[in-house]
């Protein structure tokens, strides 16, 4: 057997997406490749250490812990903006301690912050690929940037609270820079390794991307015609059916949420939940709790309590939700609704009750919408997700806005907290809900909920484009 080695980031997002990708690579071809996913576990948690006590290896694919001593891990903390990139460099003893053992080995698939992995791969005269866990009109916005801040000495840190419009090339709109990532315009150091690092895609074999070609035809179709980067290989849906939740949730919690939701009539369920890092101050939670009861709209509510102000930490449950909703709203509101915790979202996506979703629109969420054909009501938090925001809403029609240009201040420093109103949630809610023979939105999601399927089996646009990988790799071994 052939091994390929995956060196995915250990953040949530990143580790499930590439581990399904794997899998699915493994599930195509059965004699050629196998697979080692190498982890390396961040000082922080993140809510991804009981995922990963979760993994079992198999025969062809393996689980293999490089991390480092806890002390020197924890070390690269101390310089917060190069901490991601250092953490991985400090990695690479142990990859090439694992490598040097391998028979044959077929290459690298690198996560899109790896990209020093490269250095790796080409000591071992092996191909790499980069798994880009985002979507095509992301990556298309992240080498139009680094084209103009390293070829055309574009000062972009002006577009930093700036209310411009720009024409960018994957985007049929003009798109607001108030939706683009902070750190694609600012002139700090974490910004210019970032930039670093997708100059680098360049010099891999190929760029795999997390997402299928009826849902993003422009935005692809814009890459491969500039002809920037090489061979692209737009592989999604890629989803974890897992029992999502597992490492979680104990069983008697999800059989709760599960029954509550057979209970509720087909589409009638608005699902509320913003990720694995998600989370509101009370008075934040107050205009949710209002609109909520105001609406009238039956609902499923993920609320979980943020980390002390300042500290960038996961939200952990609260033990008594009366302790941050108004008083008397759970027993009000407990014919129509329901709070809890943590949410197995995949389960949840997939009931029949549920017809909207109500999200923070990381990638993984909204794949997972697409794929079940549950139409989302727009409230980005970080990242990229105000990007995917205009997406949804503006290019691809498939989202309500609540907002699209909402970021969390996660490091507590601002003093206006920005607050969305009951009534910019309600109507959202509203827009999101309208019956069926009134929505678009519904119709478009329906109609790409299939689109998905179709694109994952033989003769299905990801089906072909995952063959031509499999076929470039193996080819490269030979």
């Amino acid at each position: 057997m052939n091994e390929l080695i995956f060196i995915p980031l250990a953040g949530l997002g990143h580790l499930v997406s590439a581990i399904e990708f794997a899998k699915l690579i493994l599930n195509r071809d059965e004699n050629n490749l196998c697979i080692s996913v190498l982890i390396m576990k961040l000082p922080l948690d993140y809510g991804v250490q009981n995922f990963i006590q979760s993994l079992t290896s198999q025969s062809r694919l393996k689980f293999i812990d490089i991390s480092l001593d806890e002390k020197t891990s924890s070390g690269f903390l101390n310089n917060h903006e190069r901490f991601v990139y250092d953490f991985i460099d400090g990695h690479k003893s142990n990859v090439r301690e694992y490598v040097q053992n391998i028979p044959r080995l077929a290459g690298f698939v690198l996560d899109m912050f790896c990209t020093s992995m490269i250095d790796i791969a080409n000591e071992f005269n092996v191909p790499s690929y980069i798994y880009f866990a985002s979507n095509a009109a992301f990556l298309g916005l992240c080498l139009h940037f680094q084209a103009l801040r390293n070829e055309q000495n574009l000062d972009t840190s002006k577009y930093v609270n700036s209310d411009e419009e720009l024409s960018i090339p994957c985007f049929k709109n003009p798109c607001p820079t108030k939706v683009l990532p902070k750190h694609l315009l600012d002139s700090r150091l974490a910004s210019t390794l970032f930039f670093d690092g997708i100059r680098r895609f360049k010099e891999t074999k190929g760029i795999i991307i997390n997402t299928f070609f009826e849902l993003e035809p422009f935005s692809l179709q814009t890459i491969l015609d500039s002809e920037i980067v090489p061979t692209i290989y737009p592989v999604g849906p890629v989803v974890s059916f897992a029992k999502s939740g597992h490492f979680r949730n104990n069983p008697s919690e999800i059989e709760s949420i599960m029954e509550w939701l057979d209970e509720q009539p087909d589409l009638s369920v608005v699902f509320l939940c913003f990720g694995s890092m998600g989370s509101f101050e009370a008075e934040q939670i107050k205009e949710i709790a209002i609109a909520m009861e105001h609406c009238g709209q039956r609902f499923l509510w993920s609320l979980r309590r943020s980390p002390p102000k300042g500290k960038i930490d996961i939200p952990s449950n609260y033990n008594n939700f009366e302790e941050i909703l108004p008083k008397g709203f759970l027993e009000r509101t407990k014919g129509i609704g329901k709070v809890i915790g943590w949410a197995p979202q995949v389960a949840i996506l997939s009931h029949k009750s549920v017809g909207g979703f109500v999200s923070h629109c990381g990638w993984n969420s909204i794949l997972e919408s697409v794929y079940f054909g549950v139409p989302i009501a727009t409230w980005p938090l970080y990242a990229e997700q105000q990007m995917n925001a205009f997406l949804l809403v503006k290019e691809l029609g498939l989202a309500k806005e609540i907002r699209m240009d909402y970021v969390v201040d996660f490091e507590g420093k601002d003093n206006q907290v920005d607050i969305v109103s009951a009534e910019e949630i309600e109507g959202g809610l509203q827009r999101l809900m309208v019956k069926s023979g009134e929505n678009e939105v519904r119709k478009k999601t329906k109609e790409m909920k299939e689109k998905s399927r179709v694109a994952m089996v033989d003769g299905g646009s990801s089906y072909n484009f995952l063959g031509l990988l499999i076929n470039d790799v193996i080819t490269n071994i030979s």
